[in-house]
């Protein structure tokens, strides 16, 4: 089965670009990424913060049944606009990666669909190269399969 989240990445850059289409109104889609408890429920992690605004700041943490930390990512919002667009950093704790600046881009479709492009810049291509070694691409579209299941439940 093909994926719907499509991942596009141009050899020798330091960048990406990620765009799928989701059987959603724009306003869900744009909640799904800023309001904490959606983003618990598709991303399967706890929201430790959440300030969807202007110099705002979010942190993820995934623990075990142990609590111990298995994931833990955090970053700045440098931009929010409503239904529109986020600027933002992300960065993964105890890991090698680091930061990256993302550029969110949500876009309303005809028939009460929407579309979500992100363009992530790295480092260095080698950075970039790195991150695409995991399952970064089958992770992203698993996630996005959720969001979709779950926030259609929503409306």
């Amino acid at each position: 089965m093909e994926r719907k989240t499509k991942v596009y990445a141009a050899e020798g850059t330091q960048d990406l670009d990620i765009t799928r289409e989701f059987d959603l109104p724009l306003e869900l889609l744009f909640k799904a990424y800023t309001e904490a408890e959606i983003v618990t429920q598709w991303m399967g992690t706890r929201v430790l913060q959440m300030e969807s605004r202007p110099q705002g700041a979010y942190r993820f943490e995934t623990t075990d049944a142990d609590g111990n930390v298995l994931f833990s990512a955090h970053g700045v919002i440098h931009d929010c606009v409503p239904e529109r667009s986020i600027t933002r950093t992300f960065e993964m704790a105890n890991t090698s990666f680091p930061a990256q600046l993302e550029f969110l881009e949500f876009e309303a479709l005809p028939g009460g669909r929407s579309k979500l492009h992100i363009h992530i810049v790295y480092r260095s291509a080698e950075d970039r190269a790195n991150a695409l070694r995991l399952p970064f691409a089958h992770g992203i579209s698993m996630a996005h399969d959720r969001l979709q299941e779950i926030v259609a439940k929503l409306t």
